[in-house]
């Protein structure tokens, strides 16, 4: 048996990416780790037809992104039944009251700014992988359902 995925990253930016898995890496939270680099990869992977089996703990998503950008990409996985009630972490470098008004809009569970500085944004990533993983409790499997 396998153990379900943890995290699904979708982060264009390879520097941002390598930062947050080495973080998530400190704290024994990456094993279970998919990388994907735009929106439609984890459109495809969260809902496509070879979609995971099981859904992650918790997608870190940021907002711009290639071919789909996250607000899109939140806005198709809160649509979806098998999609809605998973949890969704913004982290992204944007401020702006715009971005952070319709990520909430669209359903998402947190929007964190990323920190410029390394050790801030390697702490930032590894507390929000370990609440969302670890402390945070989920709905069971078909509890979606009940929740209409």
């Amino acid at each position: 048996m396998t153990r379900p995925l943890d995290i699904l990253l979708v982060e264009d930016n390879p520097l941002d990416a390598e930062l947050a898995i080495r973080a998530l890496k400190r704290r024994n939270l990456a094993n279970h780790l998919v990388h994907v680099t735009d929106g439609q990869a984890a459109l495809d992977f969260l809902l496509g037809p070879g979609a995971a089996p099981e859904l992650p703990g918790v997608v870190l998503l940021d907002l711009k992104l290639p071919k789909v950008d996250g607000h899109e990409l939140l806005r198709r996985l809160r649509a979806d039944e098998r999609t809605r009630l998973l949890p969704v972490v913004v982290l992204t470098s944007s401020r702006e009251d715009r971005d952070i008004l319709e990520t909430y809009a669209l359903g998402v569970n947190s929007y964190i700014v990323k920190p410029i500085d390394f050790e801030k944004f390697a702490e930032a990533v590894s507390v929000v992988g370990f609440y969302w993983l670890m402390l945070n409790e989920r709905p069971k499997v078909g509890a979606c359902a009940l929740a209409k």
